[in-house]
């Protein structure tokens, strides 16, 4: 793709080149109703043409990366959504788990027995 990438560049650069030196004539260009001082020739006008171009390619090209950069931004955002859920569900099953646990064990404890276990000592 790289490669047939650059053999167009080659091709249009070589066609623009053609263009500018077979264009020889006079020529006049106007802008808003007014003359554009300076563009007396032909390849003038194709070279502000290909100004102009540039200019619309390369705004074209600023806006589709910002709107990758948008998309990507949204995704990662619902990935980190989608993350924030599962784990939000992970310790609600935890916490569901631990509390039967504590119930059964209280019921086996009876009313004698303490509902937190002692702690240990360890010796030094």
């Amino acid at each position: 793709m790289i490669f047939l990438g650059l053999v167009v560049v080659l091709a249009a650069i070589v066609v623009g080149v053609a263009v500018v030196l077979g264009n020889t004539g006079e020529a006049q260009m106007t802008m808003f109703g007014d003359g554009v001082p300076g563009v007396t020739e032909q390849w003038h006008v194709f070279m502000a043409g290909a100004v102009v171009t540039i200019v619309l390619m390369s705004g074209l090209m600023i806006a589709a990366l910002g709107f990758r950069r948008a998309m990507n931004m949204r995704r990662e955002l619902r990935d980190l959504r989608d993350e924030h859920e599962e784990s939000l569900q992970t310790l609600e099953m935890e916490r569901r788990r631990l509390q039967q646990a504590l119930a059964q064990t209280r019921r086996r404890g009876g009313p004698d027995q303490p509902s937190v276990p002692a702690q240990r000592v360890a010796p030094n």
